[in-house]
């Protein structure tokens, strides 16, 4: 065979000789070593079948063993040096010998289809995830080429347009088409767009198709690429019609009241949107009317929740027969109600207001109960009392509220006034809170002297506060303002620790001097304000000695038994408790043998007067003697003269503070003040209140 050896060689596919008689290999060329990675002196002499690997090759080698001829081409699979099997293109063919008395042999050639095969596999997958994607998505697909012709879609997209089966097996575009064309409201605008689409390739488009059936779909249609060409357009279809439903429901709930059906206030904020562009349009009005079902709480509690939710319904409805179609009867909150009037004056604002009360005095009967109920109804009329709903239904609600106040069950125009002290009152207390948190308040400390010596025996701790825009703000002006709020709480605890923390450093200095801190009614009622002050004095270290708290006569009498508890519980604290603007109140001398204080303080509005205002001298001496009578010490605010100093050391009181020896200053200015020389000498000092 050596003559075939340079032939076999030049073949690019592997090649195998074997003998036809014991089918034996002769040769294999070099082919045939690359694809295998076996040598031919390995393969030469071993029998065919000891290299077959296939059940199909073992049969066929069998056949030609029991004297089959006829070829053989197929794909088979070959076993490589490593142990690896490959897929190969294989052709077996019988070459007889050139003379009689030459053998014949068997030919098999291979090519390797290794490289072809993970190709077809990468194919089949992704043809595989492709399906599951197209199959797994809630749209609808529907995949055509550049031409509008058919090549891919999902069951989705066949079971949204209801597409026979037997039609989409014909394979049949044309009457796919036709099916959607039919399907549609507007064949003829569906096509027409279609066919726009399909003439331009890279464009767009997002759309929405209703169906003859009811349904909405949205169509969105973008092209399809490959070798970045467009090669065909993918349409995506979806279902709106359950979003569209609920968005729907959502946007009837959004204006209806869901107990009475009645539309709600952001309705009504439409609807009056409405009336004013119609009132300015013709120059005229309309009315607002705000109804507010009298004692309504009362059927809630005795009657329940449900039974008063009947007689919501009725009283809505009672209220839409009083009313034009043209006009709007809302819901607003609990048993509230509102009537828009359209063009209506005052006149025919008040025709309305008394129809609806007339229509309340009828007696409601559920079941075997039979009662009334009354309603109290306040009158806002556009442009005067307001423009917008929240301006209308404000105006109409003071004026109910003055029915209210006046016995109910009646109705009264709203009447105009200034509201800016309100407003200047609402932007002071948003300033006040926005302070507290820039850290803007800030302590002064007003010096408080013992009457005979002369000494500086304490400070009262003094709130200050200078704002960006209004400069610096009197106590006066905010403090009520926080007491109003409610935000006296946060400033008081604010001194408090401030006070606290400034009579500690003191305190570390040697300089042991008490501190005063004013207490608020509404800080003193605190569930926790005795924890409150214990936990600041733990913090800061300070002897409870050093800490005085000024109350009001208010807070020891709003609950006597209470406030007794407090001020024992602050007592075994062993902070000093005064009462601050002593005989300004409602004193009472047995509350006052009661409750654990050490110290009067005689408000500053009686010291004035002294000592030529003989009432102002008669309280003051009153005063002094009501102290040394109970054992308190008794101290004197606003002393402004040495004529008034002079007064009340002869009277016999203890203590003072005020201008004449200083107004209250910040810590520095304090500390030089006062411990700057041994015995600073008295003087009237010029400044603000203290």
């Amino acid at each position: 065979m050596a003559p075939w050896a340079g032939l076999l060689d030049a073949l690019q596919e592997a090649v195998w000789l074997v003998d036809a008689q014991d089918l034996t290999l002769l040769a294999a060329n070099v082919a045939s070593e690359q694809l295998l990675g076996l040598p031919a002196a390995a393969l030469q002499g071993q029998r065919i079948e000891s290299l077959c690997v296939t059940p199909e090759d073992q049969l066929f080698w069998s056949d030609v063993a029991q004297g089959a001829r006829e070829g053989l081409h197929t794909e088979t699979l070959l076993r490589h040096a490593d142990g690896h099997t490959l897929w190969v293109d294989r052709r077996i063919r019988l070459l007889p010998g050139a003379a009689p008395d030459e053998p014949s042999v068997w030919v098999l050639s291979m090519r390797d289809l290794s490289a072809q095969r993970r190709s077809e596999e990468e194919r089949e997958t992704l043809l595989v995830d492709l399906r599951s994607t197209l199959e797994s998505t809630v749209d609808g697909i529907l995949v055509t080429d550049l031409a509008g012709r058919i090549r891919n879609f999902n069951q989705r997209f066949a079971a949204m347009w209801g597409i026979p089966e037997e039609l989409l097996q014909q394979r049949d575009d044309a009457a796919v088409q036709a099916w959607m064309r039919r399907s549609v409201s507007d064949g003829a605008a569906y096509a027409a767009r279609l066919s726009a689409l399909l003439d331009a390739p890279l464009a767009q488009s997002s759309e929405v198709i209703r169906l003859l059936d009811g349904r909405v779909l949205e169509r969105v249609s973008l092209p399809q690429w490959s070798r970045q060409r467009p090669v065909g357009r993918v349409f995506s279809f979806r279902d709106l019609s359950d979003q569209l439903a609920a968005s729907q429901r959502i946007e009837e709930l959004s204006h209806t009241d869901m107990l009475t059906g009645l539309p709600n206030r952001r309705a009504l904020a439409e609807r009056v949107e409405y009336a004013r562009a119609i009132a300015k349009r013709e120059a005229s009005g309309f009315a607002m009317l705000f109804v507010d079902l009298d004692r309504f709480k009362q059927i809630n509690d005795t009657l329940g929740h449900a039974f008063g939710d009947r007689v919501l319904r009725e009283v809505a409805q009672r209220l839409r027969d009083c009313l034009r179609e043209v006009d709007t009867v809302a819901k607003l909150s609990g048993d509230e109600f509102a009537l828009l009037i359209h063009e209506a004056d005052a006149r025919g604002a008040e025709h309305t207001a008394r129809r609806v009360l007339e229509a309340m005095t009828r007696p409601f009967g559920f079941d075997t109960l039979s009662f009334t109920v009354t309603a109290s109804i306040g009158i806002a009329l556009f442009p005067g009392d307001g423009e917008s709903l929240d301006e209308l239904t404000s105006s109409a609600e003071r004026a109910m509220q003055g029915v209210k106040d006046s016995g109910r069950a009646g109705f009264r125009f709203h009447q105009p006034r200034k509201d800016v002290d309100l407003l200047a009152r609402m932007r002071l207390d948003h300033a006040m809170r926005q302070a507290l948190l820039e850290r803007r308040f800030r302590l002064h400390f007003q010096p408080q002297l013992d009457l005979a010596s002369g000494q500086v025996i304490g400070a009262e701790a003094l709130i200050r506060w200078r704002d960006p825009v209004r400069g610096e703000v009197p106590p006066g002006e905010f403090i009520p303002v926080a007491e109003e709020s409610g935000f006296i709480v946060a400033i008081g605890d604010w001194v408090l620790h401030e006070a606290v923390t400034q009579a500690q450093a003191w305190a570390r200095q040697g300089r042991r001097l008490p501190v005063a801190v004013n207490v608020s009614a509404l800080q003193f009622q605190q569930a926790q304000f005795v924890d409150r002050v214990r936990q600041v004095l733990q913090t800061a270290g300070l002897p409870p000695a050093l800490l005085e708290l000024e109350l009001t006569e208010s807070i020891l009498l709003r609950d006597a038994d209470e406030a007794l508890r407090r001020l024992q519980a602050l007592a075994e604290l062993g902070v000093c408790l005064s009462i601050d603007d002593f005989g300004t109140g409602y004193s009472s001398l047995a509350y006052l043998k009661r409750f654990p204080i050490q110290r009067l303080k005689i408000d500053r509005s009686f010291v004035q007067g002294l000592p030529d205002d003989a009432s102002d001298a008669g309280i003051v001496r009153a005063v002094v003697q009501v102290g040394r009578a109970l054992g308190l010490q008794v101290i004197a605010e606003g002393v402004e003269s040495e004529a008034q100093r002079s007064f009340l050391q002869e009277a016999g009181c203890h203590e003072f503070q005020g201008y004449l020896f200083s107004a209250a200053l910040d810590a520095a200015t304090f500390e030089a003040r006062v411990w700057g020389v041994e015995r600073p000498p008295m003087r009237l000092v010029q400044g603000g209140a203290g």
